[in-house]
């Protein structure tokens, strides 16, 4: 069982978008995981297999107890029966508390439909009904984030004392984001990308008075137990 499962389009979302959150809440102590949907097989740089160990080299940093990939079609998300059924299937054998999910207004096509996706099986996750082998099981709370956009986020969490961690994760995926020899030079190998992250990371840290933030969108009203906003 895990406490927090973050769902991400390919390898390397996760990281760029709430990979300091998965390094704090591991940190402290909690279960933390992620899935990816695709292995990323569409990307001008890697193989699946090299995209795979560094995947494996990112969870290690992030301090994670958990990553599996579902091998759904890279290029080619939406929201079918065989992919809900794999994200239910997942929720249902990790059975988080929390997921995040990516904000569902992301120009990428993938990002837009990994978000309708996750919905979607959320709410047949808890349908005793659907695939009945597994028993159901729906979390508490769906958070989005924010891959390499943003919006003005609900909430910013304070990832200052693990970023060195975010940021060995982010290096962990090597191929996507090195311009080594031999590779294809895209928008995320220009090291000016990771520079917009990292930006855009201290912006956020900024409004809270950090040196690093990621941003957060509630799904749904937060419900507060009197002054708990205040404490």
């Amino acid at each position: 069982m895990l406490d927090l499962l973050a769902f991400a389009p390919h390898p390397d979302d996760a990281e760029l978008g709430v990979g300091g959150i998965l390094a704090l809440h591991a940190a402290r102590g909690l279960q933390v995981g992620v899935v990816d949907l695709t292995a990323g097989e569409m990307g001008d740089n890697g193989d699946v297999a090299e995209r795979a160990a560094e995947a494996a080299a990112a969870a290690r940093a992030l301090g994670l107890a958990a990553r599996e990939n579902l091998g759904l079609p890279d290029g080619r998300l939406a929201v079918t029966e065989e992919a809900v059924a794999a994200v239910v299937a997942a929720l249902r054998r990790h059975r988080p508390r929390l997921v995040l999910a990516p904000w569902g207004e992301d120009p990428h096509p993938d990002h837009r439909a990994a978000a309708e996706i996750v919905a979607a099986a959320l709410f047949k996750a808890g349908l005793r009904k659907y695939l009945p082998d597994l028993p159901p099981h729906r979390p508490a709370r769906l958070l989005r984030y924010f891959i390499n956009t943003e919006a003005v986020p609900s909430l910013i969490v304070d990832v200052s004392s693990v970023y060195d961690r975010k940021e060995a994760a982010l290096a962990a995926h090597r191929s996507q984001f090195r311009r080594d020899p031999g590779r294809v030079p895209t928008p995320v190998n220009d090291p000016a990308f990771l520079r917009r992250i990292r930006a855009r990371d201290a912006r956020w840290g900024a409004m809270i008075g950090a040196e690093y933030g990621e941003g957060l969108l509630l799904g749904e009203p937060l419900a507060l137990d009197g002054l708990d906003l205040l404490l």
